[in-house]
């Protein structure tokens, strides 16, 4: 007879007991919300390095806005000269309130102008002045509010202002640009002056006083290669001259063209 030590388990087990009703679920995972970060302003970019400055993009655009002001230069001076001495002329009537009316709402266009320009060109932000408050009122009335507008005599300003500054500024940067650039290629070109005239070189000056006569010559190489020397130091001066002079320009859109 055996004796069976090992226990019994049992022909069916019983069921697991079902989860009391009352038993809540396990939460699910949160979900990972992803918020956009702000994005951070772009830093502004360098200046170009002394060396680099002939060739960078900013100094084409700092001269070409240098010659472009020229020509709007021009036109907003005979635009704010002539209105106004129209405007000044017709003050004893009526008429002139709506020409004064027509010169600042004019100005005002030609400031926007300005702005644009200086933000693409100079990368100056200038906040736009405050719209003209017009009252209900007609005609007359709106003319009265275009007459009261301070940003709109700023604007005309300006355009009185800078036209001098702007003639000068571009006689400066187009003589030192083309002199910089002609004398600092001397070298390329010098022997042209040897071989197609009767000049043994580039002659300075060539005159007759006291019965003597004075000619001077660039010939020699090292002659030719001081000439060119100097033309690259014209050159690599020129960036920081053109920078002086928008620098004006960019004061100036500053205090009489923003809000």
């Amino acid at each position: 007879m055996t004796i069976d030590t090992l226990p019994h388990a049992p022909a069916h087990a019983p069921a697991p007991a079902p989860a009391p009703a009352w038993s809540a679920a396990p939460d699910p995972a949160p979900e990972r919300v992803t918020c956009p970060r702000p994005a951070s302003p772009r830093p502004a970019s360098p200046r170009p390095t002394f060396w680099r400055a002939p060739f960078a993009a900013v100094t084409f655009r700092e001269f070409g806005y240098t010659l472009v002001s020229l020509p709007i230069a021009v036109a907003g001076f005979v635009f704010a000269v002539t209105l106004f001495s129209l405007g000044a002329g017709l003050a004893v009537t009526l008429l002139g309130l709506p020409v004064f009316a027509v010169m600042l709402a004019g100005a005002r266009g030609l400031g926007a102008v300005e702005r644009r320009r200086a933000r693409e060109q100079l990368g100056v932000e200038v906040a736009e002045p405050a719209a003209v408050r017009v009252r209900d009122g007609g005609v007359w009335a709106r003319a009265l509010a275009r007459v009261g507008d301070g940003a709109g005599w700023r604007a005309l300003v300006f355009q009185v202002v800078m036209f001098p500054w702007r003639v000068t500024s571009f006689v400066v940067a187009v003589t030192l640009w083309v002199t910089g650039w002609a004398v600092a290629l001397f070298p390329a070109y010098s022997w042209v002056f040897a071989r197609y005239t009767d000049w043994p070189g580039y002659r300075l000056f060539d005159y007759t006083s006291g019965g003597e006569h004075h000619a001077y010559y660039i010939e020699s190489p090292w002659q030719v290669a001081g000439v060119g020397a100097v033309g690259w130091l014209l050159v690599l001066l020129t960036p920081l001259v053109v920078r002086a002079l928008t620098g004006v320009d960019r004061a100036a859109v500053r205090s009489l063209l923003g809000r």
